[in-house]
């Protein structure tokens, strides 16, 4: 399989030279590995962890398993191995020198909680996630997020294009981002997805928490993908599944703890009311959400009446894949007013806010920025930037006096070998 080049290769290079040690965490094959393994071949050795197996007596001989190892040393799906981390803090401590030890992991509370707090100021933690526009395109080398220029300067934005991509957006929706869906058949999509939410719920789900019932979390599962770009409502969530508030909470945690599912704050000028308010949720993958709602084909998925969500999903994955490659990436919010007008995304820098509308149309119109303008209105002293209306677009233009529409897949700038070390 041709190797696609992953845009977060120049960080994660970067980062190796300065730390001892570089987690690289995501949701399962999401390309962590072939990442590490295609950058770093030939360096060092790779250890790949099982749940059921202790490789090389790892858990048992956790220094003489390091003693027969050289470095640099990927530790793959190191969750599996967590009587390694004490024998690696020591190993650092004796020698804090960079680019010692690689690690990779597809679950936020066993590798982030024990290994980074054991390893406290001598590893730096680097999230993967699925392709983002540019890489599914196929470019080669680096390039700049749009966004990033988008931040600096709207207007200079005007009549640029988006990515070239064989696929319509009914189809890029229905196979969402991760690597392996991107080249299968839509025939045989189905499987590999369905193959992926089987494995995820019994062996993942599994080994984190003692789960009775597989079935039942499976519709839990369907019932999250039914539910993206929705505000979450913890005391209604798992109701019509026969699921208390509580325990569905906890479902919904462990599906954000393996990057299945992530939560955007609400906006308020006042800092209590942000952290009071109801958050917004999002699926991870938009293919692993058809596959759960019974999409049957992209034809099938323009007339569903879950396609506007995922649209919006799609086009937030993007927007926070984008936001881990910049180097001062910004806060993100979504907001809602008592009277009903909404902006589907806020990112927040340097104190300037910049709205985003995100509509599945490819003609947008002033009407479409009626949730910016109330924005506006509604915080007058604040510093609102230009608005962004996200949609199937060709290129970048107008809208209105203060908004334009930009491609959702809008194509990001080549970068010169200085200016890709800048942005890493």
């Amino acid at each position: 399989m041709r190797y696609v080049y992953r845009q977060l290769s120049g960080r994660l290079l970067s980062l190796f030279e300065e730390f001892p040690v570089v987690i690289v965490t995501g949701a399962r094959q999401v390309g962590k590995t072939t990442l590490l393994r295609h950058l770093f071949a030939d360096q060092g050795d790779y250890v790949v962890f099982d749940p059921s197996i202790d490789v090389e007596n790892a858990r048992r001989e956790p220094e003489l398993f390091l003693d027969n190892h050289r470095e640099p040393l990927i530790l793959d799906e190191v969750q599996y191995a967590p009587e390694l981390v004490a024998a690696l803090k020591r190993r650092v401590d004796a020698a804090k020198r960079p680019g010692r030890f690689l690690l990779t992991g597809n679950q936020q509370w066993q590798v982030l909680k024990n290994i980074s707090e054991s390893l406290a100021g001598r590893a730096v933690l680097l999230e993967l996630s699925g392709f983002n526009a540019v890489e599914l395109a196929g470019y080669p080398a680096p390039r700049r997020p749009w966004l990033e220029d988008w931040m600096l300067s709207p207007p200079n934005m005007v009549g640029r294009a988006a990515v070239g991509h064989r696929e319509s957006v009914y189809e890029r929706i229905f196979r969402g981002a991760l690597p392996d869906a991107t080249t299968v058949s839509l025939e045989n999509l189905r499987h590999f997805h369905q193959s992926y939410r089987q494995t995820y719920i019994e062996r993942d789900v599994r080994l984190l928490c003692d789960l009775h019932d597989h079935q039942q979390f499976g519709r839990f599962f369907q019932l999250a993908a039914a539910l993206t770009a929705q505000e979450v409502n913890y005391s209604q969530l798992g109701r019509d599944i026969g699921l208390s508030p509580k325990s569905a909470q906890a479902w919904l945690a462990l599906l954000r703890g393996t990057y299945q599912w992530a939560e955007i704050p609400p906006y308020h000028s006042n800092t209590l009311k942000r952290i009071s308010g109801k958050a917004k949720g999002y699926f991870g993958d938009t293919g692993l959400a058809c596959s759960a709602q019974a999409v049957s084909s992209p034809a099938a998925l323009a007339a569903h009446p879950l396609v506007g969500a995922l649209f919006e999903t799609m086009a937030v994955n993007e927007i926070r894949r984008q936001c881990a490659l910049m180097p001062f990436p910004p806060n993100l919010y979504h907001w809602r007013s008592h009277g009903g007008a909404e902006v589907d995304l806020l990112l927040e820098r340097d104190g300037t806010l910049f709205p985003v509308e995100i509509k599945l149309t490819a003609r947008p119109s002033r009407d479409n920025t009626r949730g910016l303008s109330a924005f506006r209105k509604t915080y007058p002293a604040a510093n609102i930037a230009a608005g962004a209306v996200l949609c199937c677009a060709d290129h970048v233009f107008k809208l209105s006096e203060n908004d334009y529409a930009l491609p959702w897949n809008l194509d990001w700038a080549t970068v010169s070998s200085d200016g890709d070390k800048r942005l890493e």
